[in-house]
């Protein structure tokens, strides 16, 4: 289903977007979450419910691409789980965004509200649901054929959720990632960086050929993404993480809260 929509924006329309791109870019950059902020601005700003989430995340997807550039050495000493993971994103993400598609709006509309609240609680309570993964699971090593496969197919369901809605999509994947055994935390977010462009990617070029992406707006955000992250990871080491990252829980839970009642 192809949806028309033709976005006019105006100058106040224009700064509010590329100041919630700058503000979400930083956020993904330092703590992560930055979609809680691009995709209520798109809806704000006058866009369908689908229309924005598509055009969200053509907004994100630049800004996890060029961050690969600061990995070269960890995604290298990864090398096979990269492509395995990455080719299993790259599918998931596809099959995601299909169902976003064939989704009716009006049934979206309705979902926007618990995918928000959904994706805030997994955000804040991250750590705690991995901790319990591995209790009842138990560690795996990461070097496993066995934890390969598991991770490949807990990534196949994870992208299948990115490429259909995607926030809170880092969170699951560095979840699932010390549920395999992972310990080094600059090659976690590599591979995280990795997997989540995969997943923009082909969500991106699904979204493209349906039509359903909103072109000027999904430009000047990508723009303030990029800029914000380069300014996020510049200040990331000066600002306090557990502070930031209640600021990200706070604005979902306010998403999640006003969707609710305007739905």
């Amino acid at each position: 289903m192809v949806y028309d929509f033709n976005c006019n924006c105006d100058t106040h329309q224009t700064c509010f977007l590329f100041v919630a791109a700058l503000l979400g870019g930083a956020l993904t950059s330092i703590a992560g979450g930055g979609g809680f902020i691009l995709f209520p601005a798109l809806i704000f700003a006058g866009l369908p419910a689908i229309n924005a989430n598509a055009t969200a995340t053509v907004a994100g997807w630049l800004g996890c691409g060029v961050s690969l550039a600061a990995y070269p050495d960890e995604l290298s000493a990864q090398r096979r789980i990269s492509i395995v993971l990455g080719s299993i994103s790259l599918i998931g993400a596809t099959v995601g965004a299909v169902l976003l598609i064939y989704t009716p709006t009006a049934a979206f509309d309705r979902l926007v509200p618990y995918l928000l609240l959904f994706s805030t609680l997994l955000f804040a309570g991250g750590g705690k649901i991995t901790t319990w993964l591995n209790s009842h699971l138990g560690e795996l090593n990461q070097d496993s054929w066995r934890s390969l496969l598991f991770a490949s197919c807990i990534q196949f369901l994870i992208a299948i959720y990115g490429g259909f809605y995607g926030a809170g999509v880092a969170i699951l994947i560095l979840a699932s990632m010390e549920m395999v055994g992972m310990k080094d935390i600059h090659k976690m977010n590599a591979l995280k960086m990795l997997l989540m462009t995969c997943i923009s990617s082909f969500a991106v070029i699904t979204f493209a050929i349906a039509g359903v992406i909103v072109w000027q707006p999904a430009v000047l955000m990508m723009l303030g993404t990029v800029i914000g992250g380069y300014g996020g990871a510049y200040y990331a080491r000066r600002l306090n993480q557990d502070l930031v990252k209640r600021f990200v829980i706070l604005v979902g839970f306010i998403m999640t809260c006003y969707f609710f009642i305007r739905g």
